[in-house]
């Protein structure tokens, strides 16, 4: 299955649907917090903030349960802002990561909407230094900032912090196809290529999260390579498919585990 043109239009707009009611939810609950779990070396994770806003199509058509009372306790937090109409930019999607041995890393993403979803214009990575991804959807390419060259830019592209919220609305849209087995394929944008991400349904898990209990369906991309992460996530079925997980491993073994720990009341 793939993002690419084709998309059958109730997907479409279970797509729209799904995440602007998820995040319709987040805003009248109040920004959900994400918990890192311990790691094979100990670091502190920071999850500013992530957030995408789509037009007010059937949002009814997801009716997300939400939880039940949820322990409070120190984490950073995952925000979205409000509703724009279609073609509005959606927002921003921050992830930063700051070890006590070394600078905060800090990953950025920003765009709009589109008929395939959320359609990235810029993805940031900065360390010691700054480097992005630029998607020139009028000269159908991304452009890096490191003058490597340009590749061809796919109908449905994200950038690796976009593809978590993409993910999520596929599933909302189509959960027929996330089952077991599935394989889902986007193209994915780094500073440094944009190749496409193959996600494997692994499955429903119930997971003992800070947050509580729920079920999820765990998706994972292997490694590409010697030198890639091993990218894992969780969506939960019963918040519109909202990653409440998520693991990322490094060649070395080292990984870090963010997991959903609470969600302040307004």
């Amino acid at each position: 299955m793939s993002t690419g043109a084709g998309m059958p239009p109730r997907a479409v707009l279970g797509l729209t649907a799904a995440v602007l009611a998820a995040h319709l939810w987040l805003l009248q609950r109040g920004p959900p917090r994400i918990q890192a779990a311990a790691t094979a070396r100990p670091a502190a994770f920071n999850t500013r903030s992530i957030a995408a806003a789509l037009p007010p199509l059937a949002a009814a058509a997801a009716n997300p349960r939400p939880p039940g009372p949820l322990p409070r306790r120190p984490a950073a937090r995952l925000m979205a802002p409000a509703t724009r109409p279609a073609g509005a930019e959606f927002g921003d999607a921050v992830f930063e990561i700051a070890a006590p041995s070394s600078r905060p890393r800090v990953q950025h993403s920003a765009g709009s909407i589109g008929s395939q979803g959320l359609e990235p214009a810029r993805f940031g990575d900065r360390h010691r230094g700054e480097q992005a991804a630029h998607f020139d959807r009028a000269g159908q390419r991304v452009v890096f900032s490191n003058n490597r060259p340009a590749a061809p830019l796919a109908p449905g592209a994200q950038d690796r912090l976009s593809v978590l919220l993409q993910l999520a609305a596929l599933a909302a849209g189509s959960p027929d196809k996330f089952t077991a087995g599935a394989r889902v394929a986007i193209q994915t944008a780094t500073t440094r290529e944009a190749d496409s991400w193959i996600f494997t349904v692994e499955g429903e898990e119930e997971l003992q999260l800070p947050a509580g209990q729920l079920a999820a369906v765990k998706l994972t991309r292997p490694p590409r390579g010697e030198f890639d992460q091993r990218v894992e996530v969780w969506l939960a079925p019963g918040q519109a498919y909202v990653p409440v997980r998520l693991r990322l491993t490094q060649p070395s073994g080292d990984w870090v585990d963010h997991q959903w720990s609470a969600t302040d009341r307004r």
